[in-house]
C-alpha cells in the first residue's frame, strides 16, 4: 500500500469511526422498532462502542451489558475470532446468490450445526432473523404434510404470551396483545394454548416451577374441538422470552412432545432466545430432554454481529421434500440473504468461539451462582416474583396503579443512568440474560445496581 493509499485508508477510517460513535445531529428520521420514540428522543441513551461484558455510550460511559445486547451476543462483544473472521470475508466475498448457485460457508455452516442439534434435526434452512426464521418453519410444516398427502392439515397451534417475532405468521400464532391488536386477525386457522405462569402457584420458583404440567392438556382439547388431522403445527419456546421469562412448569414440555407424537402433530420449539448456550446446553431441547422436529433460532447463531437465522429440520422432514425428477425445485421459499458468506463467517468464529471457551458449561457453572443473586432481591419494594433458569432472569413487579410498565420503566432508566447497567425491560418485567463470558463479580454489580433501582423506583 502506497503512503497516499495509507493517508486514504486512514482517513476512511477516521471518517467513519467518528461517524459511528458520535452523537448524530438529528434523530428524527429514525422510526425505532419496539419504543417509544418521542419519548427516547427526549432523552436518548445512545451506544457507540462495545467490548467484553461492556458497552460504552457516545459521551464515553462505560455501561455493563445485563441482557447480552438484545438476547444475542452470547460471547460478549467484539470477540477477536469473530472479528477477523468477517474482516476476511468481505474482503474475499461480499455476497454470493443460494438460489441455483452458492458459495462454500453456507454447506460449512451448516454441517458444523448439525453437530449441535440433538436427534436427527440434520438439516439447516438459512434466514436472517428470528422472524424469518419462525414463518418458514410455519410453511414448511405445512408443506410437509401436503408432500405427505394430507394437504388438510394446514392448522397452526400457538400459546398465549408467546413471541414469535413480527411477520404475519409469527404475530398469528403468537400470543402477546399488542404485537396482533394492531394489524388484523392474521391468519386464518390459528388457535393458542394457554400460558404457563401462574405466579399466584409459583412465585419466587427456582428453576423450573412445580404447577401447571396439566395446562399440556390444551392441546388435547385442541385435537378434539378442530380433529388431530387439520393440525399441522404447535409452535412453542422452551422458555418465553418477550413474555417475562416464562418459565415451563416441571414435565409440561414432555407431555407436550407425547401428545404431538400421538396425533402426527410436527413440533416446532422457537430457541431464537434459549439456543446457543443461553441455559447451559446447544439447545434448550437438549437441557429439558425434548427433542421436537423443528427448531428456529437466530441472535446467538452470529453473536449478534451480523443478522442470520436458522431452521433446523428432522430428516424426516427434509426427506419428504425430496420426491419427484431431480430438476424439480423442492422448496418454493428462500430470502435474497439466505446463507450469506458474510453472517456464515460469523457464525462459524462464533461457533469457534463457544468451544474454545466452553461457553455452554460455564452457563451451567454460573447458574447457581446467578440464581443466588437474583433471588437476593425478594423482598425488595414492589417485588412479587422472581423467575430464573440457566443465565436468564426476570424480576416481575407490581404495577403503579394506572400505569402500567411505570415501575419497571423507572428502574431502568435508573439502572441506565445511576448504575451503569443495561437491562431489558417487557411490561412490568425487568429480564435478564447477561454474555456468557461474565464474571461472579461481574454479577454481583448487576443485582447491586439493580437493587438501588428498585429501591429508587419505589
Amino acid at each position: 500500500m502506497s503512503a497516499d493509499d495509507l493517508s486514504s485508508h486512514r482517513a476512511l477510517a477516521e471518517h467513519y469511526g467518528q461517524q459511528a460513535t458520535q452523537a448524530p445531529t438529528s434523530l428524527d428520521a429514525f422510526w425505532m422498532p419496539f419504543s417509544a420514540n418521542r419519548q427516547f428522543k427526549a432523552a436518548p441513551r445512545l451506544l457507540a462502542s462495545a467490548s467484553g461484558m461492556y458497552y460504552k455510550d457516545v459521551e464515553g460511559r462505560e455501561i455493563l451489558d445485563a441482557t447480552a445486547g438484545l438476547w444475542c451476543c452470547n460471547a460478549g462483544h467484539a470477540r477477536p475470532r469473530i472479528v477477523e473472521a468477517v474482516k476476511k470475508q468481505i474482503e474475499t466475498l461480499d455476497f454470493a446468490p443460494n438460489f441455483q448457485m452458492s458459495s462454500p460457508l453456507p454447506f460449512v455452516l451448516a454441517e458444523r450445526l448439525a453437530e449441535l442439534t440433538p436427534g436427527n434435526l440434520n438439516h439447516v434452512f438459512f434466514t436472517n432473523s428470528g422472524s424469518e426464521s419462525v414463518d418458514s418453519a410455519l410453511k414448511i410444516a405445512i408443506a410437509y404434510h401436503r408432500a405427505r398427502g394430507e394437504g388438510q392439515r394446514t392448522r397452526l397451534i400457538g400459546r398465549e404470551k408467546g413471541y414469535h417475532g413480527v411477520g404475519f405468521g409469527g404475530i398469528s400464532v403468537g400470543g402477546l396483545p399488542n404485537n396482533r391488536k394492531w394489524f388484523g386477525p392474521g391468519l386464518p386457522g390459528v388457535d393458542h394454548l394457554r400460558h404457563t405462569l401462574d405466579i399466584g402457584r409459583n412465585a419466587f420458583s427456582k428453576g423450573l416451577p412445580e404447577y401447571g404440567i396439566e395446562l399440556a392438556e390444551d392441546l388435547e382439547r385442541m385435537v378434539a374441538l378442530h380433529d388431530a388431522s387439520t393440525i399441522a403445527a404447535v409452535i412453542i419456546e422452551p422458555i418465553s422470552g418477550s413474555a417475562g421469562v416464562v418459565i415451563p412448569p416441571q414435565g409440561y414440555l414432555q407431555r407436550i412432545r407425547e401428545i404431538c407424537d400421538k396425533y402426527g402433530i410436527v413440533l416446532i420449539f422457537d430457541e431464537v432466545i434459549t439456543g446457543f448456550g443461553r441455559i447451559g446446553d446447544a439447545f434448550g431441547a437438549q437441557r429439558f430432554g425434548v427433542t421436537p422436529d423443528v427448531i428456529t433460532a437466530a441472535k446467538g447463531i452470529t453473536n449478534g454481529c451480523i443478522p442470520m437465522g436458522a431452521v433446523f429440520l428432522s430428516d424426516a422432514i427434509h426427506d419428504a421434500f425430496m420426491q419427484g425428477p431431480d430438476n424439480a425445485i423442492d422448496l418454493f421459499h428462500g430470502y435474497t440473504y439466505s446463507g450469506h458468506p458474510m453472517a456464515c463467517a460469523a457464525a462459524l468464529a462464533t461457533l469457534d468461539t463457544y468451544a474454545e471457551e466452553n461457553l455452554f458449561q460455564r452457563a451451567r457453572d454460573l447458574e447457581g451462582y446467578w440464581q443466588a443473586g437474583i433471588h437476593s432481591l425478594r423482598g425488595l419494594p414492589n417485588v412479587i416474583d422472581i423467575r430464573n433458569y440457566g443465565l436468564i432472569g426476570a424480576i416481575e413487579l407490581a404495577p403503579r396503579p394506572g400505569a402500567p410498565g411505570a415501575r419497571a420503566y423507572d428502574a431502568f432508566v435508573h439502572a441506565f443512568h445511576h448504575g451503569g447497567l443495561l437491562t431489558r425491560v417487557t411490561g412490568d418485567v425487568i429480564a435478564l440474560s447477561p454474555p456468557l463470558i461474565a464474571e461472579k463479580a461481574h454479577i454481583d454489580r448487576i443485582f447491586e445496581a439493580l437493587a438501588d433501582a428498585l429501591r429508587a423506583s419505589a
